[in-house]
């Protein structure tokens, strides 16, 4: 089981990798929506989650993918991706789904990035 440390001034976050769905951004902070559909809010943008996913999981930050300019989000749960809808739906088939808008082009991307991989 690997935990993310997440350590700011005012606050320590602990979480497990998998159990994070995706990172939303809200201006210059982020959301994390876990598995259990608890939210945590970050005081740093998303860019800036992006830069310490790679620093503290180096390999293993490919787990996660960039979708657009407000979103990155944790490909195992990637379930259907409709370009036309502009909708990502992220679940595990038993306890949670979420259903989020994303632009057509940052679906394509998405979409070609899970095709080459295997998870």
């Amino acid at each position: 089981m690997e935990r993310l440390l997440l350590n700011s001034r005012d606050e320590l976050l602990r979480i497990e990798t998998a159990k994070i769905v995706y990172f939303e951004a809200d201006g210059n902070y982020t959301n994390i929506v876990m598995t259990n559909k608890l939210k945590f809010a970050l005081g740093v943008n998303l860019s800036g989650v992006e830069r310490m996913l790679a620093e503290r999981l180096k390999d293993r930050a490919g787990l996660f993918a960039r979708v657009g300019k407000s979103y990155i989000v944790n490909l195992s749960y990637v379930t259907a991706i409709n370009v036309l809808k502009r909708r990502l739906v992220l679940s595990d088939f038993e306890h949670f789904a979420f259903s989020i808008e994303i632009s057509k082009e940052a679906l394509k991307k998405l979409k070609d990035i899970i095709t080459k991989i295997k998870i």
